[in-house]
């Protein structure tokens, strides 16, 4: 006598397909890494898109960039699609790019809080 799980391609019966019912596989899939959907880890919610996170929220903030040469303090837009110079010295902080502003070399800056 031929056994059921011998006749299931060696693929279905690693995805936890069960076997077969009458002409049909049943199709009861058994999935090894269940994730809490209602609290969903940072990391992974950080991943996704702005629209289809949890609570939707933009990937874009304000900073405080400090200038090299002057050590003047300037707020810009992490998106921002212009150049941003020092109000001082003139020196470029930050250049835009498609997405995110790209930062000069030697800037250092830190997230505005709510």
């Amino acid at each position: 006598m031929i056994e059921r799980d011998s006749l299931l391609p060696a693929s279905l019966s690693r995805l936890g397909f069960l076997g077969f019912s009458s002409s049909r596989i049943s199709a009861k899939m058994v999935l090894p890494n269940d994730i809490d959907l209602l609290n969903p880890p940072a990391e992974l919610e950080k991943k996704r898109h702005k629209l289809k996170r949890l609570v939707q929220s933009p990937n874009s903030f304000f900073m405080d960039v400090k200038c090299q040469g002057c050590f003047n303090i300037t707020t810009v837009f992490s998106h921002s699609q212009t150049v941003v110079v020092c109000g001082n010295c003139q020196t470029v902080l930050c250049q835009p790019t498609g997405g995110r502003a790209r930062l000069t070399e030697g800037c250092s800056f830190r997230r505005k809080g709510d």
